[in-house]
Formats: C-alpha cells, structure tokens, sequence
C-alpha cells in the first residue's frame, strides 16, 4: 500500500525584533532538511509581526517521523538560533493527503 504525502503545519511566536533572525533559520534548516531528511519543503507565511505559519511537506509520515538524524553539524546552529528566536513553536497539524491538486496553466478542466 502506498503511503501518501504528509504535512505538518507550525506555529511560531516570534520574539519582537526577531523576525529577520528567524526567516534565516527557517529558511537554512529547511535547506538542510530538504538535502539530508528527503523531505519536499516547506512554506512560511506572516501572519503578523509576531506570528508566522509554516508547513512543511514529506513523502509519508512515517519520513518525517524518523527524520533528524542525517543532519549535518550545522543543523544544531541553526535550529538554536530557530529557537531563540521564538517565545513558543507548535506543531499545529499533522495532515494527510486526501487530494493533491496542483493548478498551474497547463492545467485543463
């Protein structure tokens, strides 16, 4: 049985003044968690100054589940400086994939 695609959505509560700091972590540790956990990448978006939404998407759960230990060294940097940055992080959603539909303009009904 084929497993579907897995998301997980987050929420973060970023320290003020901060908000810079954490983009560049985010971005940089989904980098590496894109090149060394196989997962397909994640998307942030700014709610406000102090809250932002993020979700990252995987083959399965059972990836994302067992992902964190083929990291390179300066995973522990940037998931530290990811931290600081935030007064709470929570895991929101874990969400399985019931249609995948990706609309771009070759698409026809």
């Amino acid at each position: 049985m084929k497993e579907d695609k897995f998301t997980v959505m987050y929420s973060f509560k970023v320290h003020e003044g901060k908000a810079e700091d954490f983009i560049i972590a985010w971005t940089e540790m989904t980098k590496l968690i894109y090149a060394f956990e196989g997962s397909y990448g994640s998307r942030l978006h700014k709610v406000n100054d102090g809250l932002f939404i993020g979700y990252a998407q995987w083959p399965n759960k059972a990836t994302w589940k067992n992902s964190g230990n083929k990291l390179p060294d300066a995973a522990v940097e940037f998931r530290r400086k990811l931290r600081e940055c935030c007064l709470e992080i929570k895991t929101e959603y874990e969400l399985e994939s019931v249609v995948d539909l990706l609309y771009d303009k070759t698409f026809k009904q």
